[in-house]
């Protein structure tokens, strides 16, 4: 019943001084709205990289083929032909590796009917799409078969069938690629864009005998650009890398003084890093926003001071008439978290509208959690009991005379 009263007489004095409840609450405002838009964006670019991540695989390694120097002229990773099937088949035989696949690539322009469209085609078995956690929306994948006898059979990624074939059901149907038909089987699920903003749905996936034997031809029979390797665990992945490089080593007849002619790149630690950056800036976004919190709780402060001011012969008389200290600590503690809680309330709602609008109009990736409204209800009862606290026990500490006296 007490604290009822007391929550009225704190509504009424709120109301008594309208605009100045307003200005006070107006730094709360500001302050939950920008801490709840930073942390629906700040999260929101975490999940986007999760999902980047996600789409990649998981525990994985590439193992990419050397460089090569003709005439003085040195290529990139993967220019030479030191990579083989048998390599891949012999990585998959380690103990802590899953799987492995090995891969061909190269850019080539694809017809079907009247469409044509330039994108990367690769040539691999049926544990890439294993290894990339990437599924087959509709037909099949390929079979034992298709790798072994090297049919020219097709996975689409979604964005060359679309553009391809438009609305109509490519399985079944033909397309050429570098002047060779190839039967589409099936079209891949959706990835996606990749860490560096690639889409990854515009590729063209076919066996790897396939490719070799028909699009990006080898001076080395079964030579492949690069081997994608997936640990059994994250716990696999320490000593998974040193026996692939020890294997390979001893596959290529290295001397112990010659340099690898292979490279290994570890995704999972790159991805990590991605992933560790995002988290940071994420509490860079959310500490920058509570520096507004801060700032409406000195507002409070400054108000509550000036009412307890304002309010001094008005204490005095409650205490004169029986009031207690801890009356009157409460009616000023009250009077400061409601005016923090309501501006906490609106604030919220300011500040998912804003999330929303950027996600509408700037297309920035959003994700709004409840933990992060209760956080910003949470961080708004503290600063109110936190800077309310010191004008209540002020006006609590006033001599009844005096403040009787006060003008």
């Amino acid at each position: 019943m007490l604290m009822t009263t007391m929550l009225g007489e704190a509504w009424s004095a709120m109301r008594a001084n309208r605009l100045r409840t307003f200005l006070t609450m107006l730094g709360m405002v500001i302050g939950v709205a920008a801490v709840v838009l930073m942390l629906a964006v700040g999260q929101g670019a975490r999940e986007a990289v999760r999902r980047s991540i996600d789409s990649m695989g998981s525990h994985l390694f590439v193992v990419l083929a050397g460089s090569s120097n003709v005439g003085g002229v040195r290529s990139g990773g993967g220019g030479a032909s030191t990579l083989t099937i048998d390599d891949a088949e012999a990585l998959a035989g380690l103990p802590g590796v899953a799987l492995s696949a090995p891969v061909v690539s190269g850019g080539a322009q694809l017809v079907a009917g009247a469409n044509n469209w330039n994108t990367q085609v690769l040539g691999s078995t049926a544990d890439y799409l294993a290894i990339r956690g990437w599924e087959v929306a509709r037909g099949d994948g390929f079979d034992p078969g298709d790798i072994r006898t090297g049919n020219r059979v097709a996975l689409l990624g979604a964005t060359v069938a679309e553009n391809l074939f438009g609305e109509r059901d490519p399985i079944g149907l033909t397309l050429r690629i570098r002047q060779s038909p190839f039967t589409v089987i099936g079209v891949l699920a959706r990835k996606g864009q990749s860490l560096d903003g690639r889409d990854q749905d515009d590729t063209v996936l076919v066996p790897i005998s396939a490719a070799q034997r028909n699009l990006f031809g080898s001076r080395f029979r079964g030579s492949v650009r690069m081997v994608l390797v997936q640990a059994e665990s994250d716990q696999a992945m320490a000593t998974v890398e040193p026996a692939m490089a020890e294997l390979l080593r001893q596959r290529h007849r290295l001397r112990e003084d010659a340099d690898d002619d292979f490279s290994i790149a570890n995704l999972t630690a790159v991805a990590n890093s991605a992933a560790a950056m995002a988290r940071t800036m994420s509490l860079l976004l959310g500490a920058i926003a509570s520096v507004s919190l801060l700032v409406g709780g000195i507002g409070i402060m400054n108000i509550m001071l000036v009412s307890v001011t304002e309010r001094t012969r008005e204490i005095g008389i409650r205490i004169a008439i029986g009031a207690r200290q801890r009356d009157v600590l409460l009616q000023f503690l009250l009077e400061a978290i409601a005016m923090s809680l309501a501006g906490c309330l609106i604030g919220v709602g300011v500040g998912v509208g804003g999330a929303l609008v950027a996600q509408h109009w700037f297309e920035v990736a959003i994700a709004l959690s409840g933990g992060a409204v209760a956080l910003a209800f949470g961080v708004a009862g503290f600063t109110g009991v936190f800077f309310g606290f010191y004008p209540a026990l002020k006006a609590a500490q006033l001599d009844p005379i005096e403040a009787l006296r006060y003008q």
